[in-house]
């Protein structure tokens, strides 16, 4: 999981269709940067964030069961 946090704005990471090295290549919405996974995040590829980075960010995978068990108040929106 990485953040899409970079210079106070928010960014909207979608696949762009393009693969580099066997791997799904992302953009952002609103610039158009390409963004390739590398271990410490997301570097840009091309476009305005060309060469800059997204970090990874913790995150668990993990099943909802198991997820319950460890977080009871957890609420689910429907």
């Amino acid at each position: 999981m990485y953040s899409r946090r970079i210079d106070a704005r928010t960014l909207t990471l979608a696949p762009s269709g393009w693969t580099y090295r066997n791997t799904f290549v992302l953009y952002d919405k609103e610039t158009e940067t390409l963004w390739y996974p590398y271990e410490k995040g997301l570097m840009g590829i091309q476009g305005k964030y060309f060469k800059r980075w997204l970090p990874i960010v913790d995150a668990a995978d993990t099943s909802w069961e198991a997820w319950k068990t460890q977080h009871p108040e957890t609420r689910v929106l429907r």
